[in-house]
């Protein structure tokens, strides 16, 4: 078995999509950066990869009793094994991973670039392993709290959280099913549209306004969300973390 030794992980928890597992260079200062003294280095075919990647479902077993507890965390001088640690690759696409002694996926990071160039090359002459594994992918679903990677593509870290932060919002809209509100809001991203907004039904009105805002980002974006969440403190407290400032 391959391993790869001081590698630098930045854990993203319970990440069901890809696009949220940050590239190096959107990891902050405040993430909490961990050391792992030594992780098995596995390469897989691109399936495999995409599903572990792309869902939170339960590994190949065979893969998880293949890297029991072969990895090791730096921990204030010790080496402390870890159950189920790993880096995979498909040669094009390269993950750590942490069940935190579960069976599925739960921590993933991407690893520096260095490292991630040393796990390419050692992986160059390698055949995939081949595990037998549920492949539930073609049956998920995106929706607007777990949002298709199309609609994230070419964003930055803070403008996909913000991103989510505003589908969050208006999911919430959604379960209200208060008709003059949402003609308020559609009204507040469209106001050109006044008139043809005021005969919409709730359905309508919603429909079209999730259609309307859910591609790209934008200041209009920015400023949508701002004024969608003043007053809900959960929401808001998602936006003070991404803006580092109160909503105005």
């Amino acid at each position: 078995m391959l391993y790869l030794h001081d590698v630098w992980v930045n854990w993203f928890e319970g990440e069901e999509n890809g696009y949220n597992v940050c590239d190096f260079h959107e990891w902050r200062k405040d993430d909490a950066v961990e050391l792992l003294d030594q992780v098995p280095l596995l390469k897989i075919e691109p399936v495999l990869y995409n599903f572990i990647e792309n869902d939170l479902s339960e590994l190949p077993q065979q893969l998880l009793d293949d890297v029991f507890q072969k990895a090791y965390l730096r921990k204030n001088h010790e080496r402390v094994q870890m159950d189920y640690c790993f880096v995979v690759t498909d040669g094009s696409g390269i993950l750590a991973i942490d069940t935190i002694g579960y069976n599925i996926p739960i921590r993933k990071s991407r690893l520096i670039p260095r490292q991630e160039q040393l796990a390419y090359e050692m992986i160059t002459n390698q055949d995939g392993l081949q595990y037998s594994f549920n492949d539930q992918s073609s049956l998920k679903g995106f929706h607007i709290l777990s949002p298709s990677p199309d609609l994230m593509k070419g964003l930055t870290r803070k403008e996909r959280q913000l991103k989510q932060l505003m589908f969050m919002a208006l999911d919430q809209l959604h379960s209200s099913k208060n008709q003059a509100e949402i003609r308020y809001w559609f009204t507040e991203w469209s106001p050109e549209q006044y008139a043809d907004i005021q005969q919409m039904n709730f359905e309508e009105a919603w429909e079209n306004l999730f259609e309307e805002s859910k591609e790209g980002w934008t200041s209009k974006h920015e400023r949508f969300c701002e004024n969608l969440i003043k007053g809900q403190p959960f929401f808001e407290k998602l936006w003070e973390m991404e803006h580092g400032s109160k909503v105005n």
